[in-house]
């Protein structure tokens, strides 16, 4: 494996997609294979304000939420060389969106809504847009969210189509987002 120690130019990464796409999973494998550092808006969250995000949405709400994501988000424009994995919810405001491509290249993970709602249906305690939406209108719920969410996601640099991208096809788009030379492998 060749490490990506000195990229050409300094940049940011930020990996879009709604919930259980594979954003965080997928940053991760980047991140071993390139070198490049990871960062993960809802796991920043979770340590820095010691709740989980369903706790908080439940005792504060989704504004408040979205309030102190926004600040996260800003925070990465101190990140040098780094892919990020917004929540599903981060890129889905202008002011967000705008700031996203301001900062660094956007990847959309784009899913269909079968492969979603194969994901969430038994995780939907973990997620607080979900958690209380019956298993039988999940994937109607997925279907409006998706109307209103995509075409955020779709104003990203570059789309890629999961369940499973091509780790090979992911580090070769790196490369060339990076300008690295080379291949990793």
């Amino acid at each position: 494996m060749v490490i990506l120690t000195h990229p050409t130019k300094i940049m940011k990464i930020y990996l879009l997609g709604y919930m259980a796409s594979g954003k965080s999973k997928l940053g991760k494998e980047i991140s071993g294979l390139t070198g490049l550092s990871f960062w993960d808006l809802d796991e920043v969250f979770e340590e820095r304000y010691r709740i989980g995000i369903v706790d908080f949405f439940e005792k504060y709400g989704e504004e408040a939420f979205r309030q102190i994501e926004y600040q996260l988000l800003t925070e990465t424009e101190k990140l040098e060389n780094t892919i990020i994995a917004t929540g599903g919810g981060t890129p889905c405001s202008e002011e967000n969106m705008e700031f996203i491509k301001s900062q660094g290249v956007s990847i959309y993970i784009r899913m269909d809504t079968k492969e979603l709602y194969s994901r969430l249906k038994n995780v939907k305690k973990k997620r607080p847009m979900i958690k209380d939406v019956p298993t039988t209108g999940l994937e109607n719920f997925i279907i409006e969210q998706l109307k209103v969410r995509e075409p955020f996601y779709l104003r990203a640099d570059y789309i890629i189509d999961g369940p499973s991208p091509d780790m090979n096809k992911m580090v070769d788009l790196i490369r060339e987002i990076t300008g690295q030379k080379g291949s990793f492998s």
